[in-house]
């Protein structure tokens, strides 16, 4: 029987007997990229999150039911980038590698889901009211229902990776949890976790999210470069329909976004309501579509300047040129 693998001089393939050799390296990226991720294990039980009770206690309806409604979306939602690692990316990668790394990220995300079980269990929020909530609320019902489309095709049937559909699925999965779900939806709710420490509380729940942020982080750069990485050993990926529909995949991503922040804020806090939080979130859709090679579609400035350090994380690439300044492709170096 012939083997329908990519050569093993590309990342895509799906053959059991490849990629079973380490080194040489040939994606120095993705191993440098797992080499961080290793020296950035932490564990939540590390963070006093029961200092925070009484700053939990105290802080209004509005705030806390902002503070469930983040745990409502985070915690399922770090389980379906898993599966969507597990269904949708894991099996056609044939570099070492990028299995080491997809791994320890897959490890990341449980890690992060006890993280958030760990809120659910140290403040005082009703967790059936939480866990109902992702399918029970429109507008976080619409974001799941967004990242299953994509991962169904993927997790009910096995993608013929050296088609060219074939190949567009897999770099649609990518899309809609590295760039959407990971690089918009996530960091979205990330700063407002955050803010609540730029008005001094919740301080070790946002060194919890703190440390999120440092995986996530990792999470984008690796799923843009193996976005990045496919589409240069692929030049059939390269024509203006497909680019097109993936930056409407990022700008869809952003209308459910902004529905989603006014059901998160419906009346505003302290210092933030739903319209600046939705500011930030097109100023991030535009870094993420620069990242990819785009014109930023918005247009905006940064709104939350001190969460800068958490969003510039890549350098620019084209999304159909073959030259990436953030990594080396087929690198030796270490080998």
């Amino acid at each position: 029987m012939t083997s329908t693998a990519a050569p093993t001089t590309a990342i895509l393939g799906t053959g059991i007997q490849e990629g079973l050799l380490l080194k040489p390296i040939r994606y120095q990226w993705a191993y440098d990229l797992y080499n961080q991720a290793v020296a950035n294990t932490w564990f939540p039980n590390e963070i006093q999150l029961g200092e925070d009770l009484a700053d939990f206690e105290r802080m209004t309806d509005e705030e806390r039911h902002a503070v469930t409604f983040l745990m409502s979306y985070f915690n399922p939602n770090e389980l379906l980038v898993n599966k969507a690692l597990a269904f949708g990316v894991y099996p056609y990668l044939n570099a070492p590698e990028a299995h080491l790394y997809l791994a320890k990220q897959m490890w990341e995300e449980a890690n992060h889901c006890m993280a958030f079980e760990y809120v659910l269990e140290t403040f005082p929020i009703n967790r059936d009211e939480a866990y109902a909530a992702h399918a029970d609320i429109p507008s976080m019902v619409a974001k799941e229902e967004f990242e299953v489309r994509y991962i169904e095709r993927m997790a009910s049937q096995t993608l013929d990776i050296t088609t060219t559909e074939g190949k567009r699925d897999f770099v649609r999965n990518l899309v809609a949890y590295n760039v959407v779900l990971e690089g918009i939806w996530f960091y979205s709710g990330f700063m407002v976790a955050l803010s609540f420490r730029q008005r001094n509380l919740l301080r070790n729940f946002g060194s919890l999210m703190d440390w999120i942020v440092r995986d996530e982080s990792l999470h984008l750069k690796f799923g843009i470069n193996l976005i990045l990485t496919v589409l240069e050993e692929n030049p059939d990926l390269q024509t203006e329909e497909f680019a097109d529909e993936i930056r409407q995949m990022v700008l869809d991503a952003v209308e459910m976004e902004e529905r989603y922040n006014h059901d998160l804020l419906p009346r505003g806090i302290l210092g933030l309501n739903a319209d600046y939080i939705n500011t930030y979130v097109r100023y991030l859709a535009d870094r993420r579509l620069e990242e990819l090679g785009f014109a930023a579609h918005w247009g905006v400035s940064n709104p939350a300047k001190w969460m800068a350090t958490a969003n510039d994380t890549l350098q620019l690439v084209n999304f159909f040129e073959s030259t990436n300044t953030s990594y080396e492709v087929n690198a030796q170096a270490g080998s």
